[in-house]
């Protein structure tokens, strides 16, 4: 007998951000997944809208904050009916520790999913000691 599981959207969170803002409208935290393996941080971040042009990706004194906007869908002579998906900025900060490698770090964004591949410094990569007979 096959189990059948619920699934259920998560509703986009806003956030009150710590700073004045410089823009108006709302900010959302983007939902992020993070994994790990020997030798890198892989984080994916939920975009949904944005594009390229319209993200920016910052790092300074190892605080990682992406930001990005998404235009207003409706055009000028459009009149808003029913309005469901709410539009604004994404923010959302990491902070990094000294096992990543920073000048290293990758992004890409496709479909609206940033990947940033976060390499570890190699002093930080595990490895086997070889132990030789004396």
């Amino acid at each position: 007998m096959a189990e059948t599981k619920e699934i259920q959207a998560k509703e986009k969170q806003e956030v009150s951000v710590p700073a004045e803002q410089t823009k108006p409208g709302r900010v959302f935290t983007p939902a992020v997944d993070i994994f790990e393996t020997e030798k890198e941080i892989t984080l994916l971040a939920d975009l949904p809208g944005v594009k390229s042009d319209d993200l920016n990706i910052d790092l300074r004194d190892n605080v990682l904050t992406l930001t990005g906007d998404v235009p207003p869908w409706e055009g000028a002579e459009e009149e808003d009916l029913l309005i469901e998906y709410e539009i604004g900025r994404y923010y959302r900060q990491f902070t990094l520790s000294e096992v990543i490698d920073q000048n290293k770090i990758d992004a890409q964004l496709n479909e609206g999913v940033l990947r940033l591949t976060l390499p570890k410094v190699e002093k930080a990569t595990p490895r086997k000691i070889s132990v030789k007979a004396a």
